[in-house]
């Protein structure tokens, strides 16, 4: 899971397991609210690239899932985002 949050001023890169979420890996830098942002993830394996309006903001390894999972989009309660031109491609080459 990848967050951004404008009152911290970072991005963030956690996974999920048995309900609880565990950050990662993470980046510092401006998140601007009432600005729309492009934020985009790949996965390769153990291998996560974040990219922020663009750029690379995030490259960690994590081994905790092995199979492909779900995706899904999540907003805290104290925060008015819009989701616009989601994507999901594979990257499989089959």
């Amino acid at each position: 899971m990848v967050r951004s949050n404008a009152l911290e001023n970072n991005v963030r890169l956690y996974y999920v397991k048995a309900g609880k979420r565990q950050q990662f890996a993470g980046w510092d830098g401006p998140v601007l609210a009432g600005s729309w942002h492009t934020l985009a993830v790949e996965v390769r394996d153990e291998r996560f690239q974040v990219y922020w309006n663009n750029k690379m903001v995030v490259e960690a390894r994590d081994r905790t899932f092995t199979q492909s999972g779900r995706l899904g989009l999540w907003t805290k309660a104290d925060s008015i985002t819009y989701f616009d031109d989601l994507a999901v491609e594979s990257l499989d080459p089959k």
